[in-house]
Order: C-alpha cells, then sequence, then structure tokens
C-alpha cells in the first residue's frame, strides 16, 4: 500500500515514521526548501521503518496521483485546507480517502474544497506524536459517505491505531474538547491564585491522569463505585458534581493570564530541556501502552 502524507511537519514527519515502520510505502510533499532534509532526518530520528521506502516530491498533484491513501497535515487555516483539498480531489483516484489531520476543524468545512468527490473527505485526527499515541478520531462531514468512514477506520486499525467514529462532527473533536474543559478550569484557578502551574501539573500528572491513562473517565467511576459501581457514584456524587460544574471558572485568554502561564511553566521547568523531557515521556508512554497490552486493558 502507498500512503500520501501532504505536509511534513511535525505530525506529517510522525506520521511517515508510523506507516514506514508498518511496511508502507510513503510519498511525501512539502513546500518548504529543506523539507526533505528535514522530514528523512526526523524519520530516521524516530525509527524503525526503511527510508528506502521513503519518496519526496515537490508536486502535491503527482505525490497523491498513485497513492491508496492520503494523510494531510497542512496549517489549520481554512483558506489553505480548500487550496489543497483541490488538489488533493483532482488528483487523488475517486476512491481514496483524503484523510485531515486537523486538530479541530469541521470536515463539512474543508470538503469545500473538493469539487468532485467531497464524499471521501474524512477528518482523521492523530495525537501529537502519531507514532507513539495510539488515538485517531475519524470524523465525516456533512457529505461524507458511509464507505469512506469504514475505509479509514480499517486503515488506521491496520497500521495499529485505535480509532473512534464521531457520530456528528464539532469543532476540536472530542478529546481537544475534553482537554479544553480541563484547561478551562486549570487556567481560571491559575487566574484567581488558588493554585501555582506547577501544583496543577502535579495534581494530574500524580491523581486522576495515572487512572485516565489506564481506563476512561466513566469507567473509572464505574469502578470507583464498589459493587454499586457507576449507579452508586452518581446517587451519591452527582448532586456534588453538579454544585461543582456551576462554581466552575469562566476565563478569558488575557495578557495577563498568558503571562502567569508561561512564567509558571519556566518556573516548572527551570533547567529542564524540553526536548529531552518529550523524550523521556514519550518513552515511558511505549513502556505503558505495552503493559496495558499485556494487560489487557482497553
Amino acid at each position: 500500500m502507498r500512503v500520501a502524507v501532504v505536509g511534513t511537519g511535525v505530525i506529517g514527519t510522525s506520521w511517515a515514521a508510523h506507516f514506514l515502520a508498518h511496511g508502507l510505502d510513503v510519498v511525501a510533499t512539502d513546500p518548504a526548501p529543506d523539507a526533505e532534509e528535514r522530514l528523512r532526518a526526523g524519520v530516521a530520528a524516530i525509527g524503525p521503518g526503511s527510508l528506502d521506502r521513503l519518496t519526496f516530491t515537490g508536486d502535491l498533484g503527482e505525490a497523491v496521483a498513485s497513492a491508496d491513501f492520503v494523510q494531510e497535515n497542512g496549517p489549520e487555516r481554512e483558506d489553505v485546507k480548500h487550496t489543497l483539498f483541490a488538489v488533493l480531489d483532482e488528483a487523488a483516484r475517486p476512491d481514496v480517502v483524503l484523510a485531515s489531520s486537523s486538530s479541530g476543524m469541521l470536515p463539512s468545512v474543508i470538503a469545500k474544497g473538493c469539487a468532485h468527490h467531497p464524499e471521501r473527505l474524512v477528518v482523521g485526527h492523530p495525537f501529537n506524536p502519531p507514532h507513539v499515541i495510539p488515538l485517531v478520531e475519524v470524523v465525516p462531514g456533512e457529505r461524507t459517505s458511509d464507505a469512506a468512514v469504514e475505509a479509514a477506520m480499517a486503515f488506521y486499525t491496520s497500521v495499529g491505531r485505535k480509532p473512534i467514529r464521531l457520530r456528528r462532527e464539532l469543532p476540536g473533536h472530542i478529546a481537544n474538547r475534553l482537554q479544553a474543559a480541563l484547561w478551562q478550569e486549570a487556567y481560571s484557578l491559575v487566574e484567581r491564585g488558588v493554585a501555582s502551574v506547577a501544583d496543577i501539573d502535579t495534581a494530574i500528572a500524580q491523581g486522576p491522569g495515572l487512572r485516565w491513562a489506564l481506563l476512561g473517565p466513566f469507567v473509572n467511576q464505574h469502578l470507583s463505585g464498589g459493587p454499586g459501581g457507576i449507579a452508586h457514584i452518581l446517587e451519591h456524587l452527582g448532586p456534588p458534581t453538579e454544585a461543582w460544574w456551576r462554581d466552575l471558572g469562566r476565563v478569558h485568554m488575557t495578557p495577563e493570564l498568558e503571562q502567569k502561564i508561561i512564567a509558571g511553566v519556566d518556573e516548572e521547568l527551570a533547567g529542564v530541556d524540553p526536548a529531552d523531557l518529550a523524550g523521556r515521556r514519550d518513552a515511558v508512554l511505549r513502556t505503558l501502552l505495552a503493559a496495558k497490552t499485556e494487560g489487557d486493558l482497553p
């Protein structure tokens, strides 16, 4: 199988490395003058996967003409997406799924760039880095066919990802909306002086985040309820939870709040190399994912 990777920034490079590691041929394209050099260096750093199966072209139409699946990773701008997908839709075979890695745009909006076959466009949103994090959110638009959704779900499954299908398109899809809800309260707590940036990070990383990495919010609630399960939780903690919801902070991203957040992160990571930290994080993630598989956790 031949996959076209359109856009070779952080996400595109990660996707390319992942596809190569699963034995697929990859043809990549990006308009930046040094894109191929950066891509090959990035893929080699991630490994494994044969660079012999990676080709590069600056011609967008040529990149997708012989592809069996297209993964687009361009900027999150409507005008750019429309320009890209006009070419992709023209050049790719009509049966080939066009998937966008967009982290929040609606597929129906992106599909306005497809004059011929908008029915084969989906959002296939990964989490950074795609070669490590299994989740892919598959989001159909108003005109997306069931066949395209099923093909995308099957493709991502075949390369070891965990795709989920949205029944309705929403800005930010599912996981980013859940993250945004957490960030809203986290930023509000900092703004109100309730806790420091470091304390909030500790509260999640050393608390509920550990369980969330293993099981989702509903199943974790169910297990917390003992023999009564989630029914017991809802009966006894439902009213207090509602009261907490009504008390959650409403926050606006002011320049003052931005500076508080930036200063807080700088203080928390003083003397720490972010690139080294990300590498150590990803190593632990791989260990965790392997343990989840061995422990038969979903």
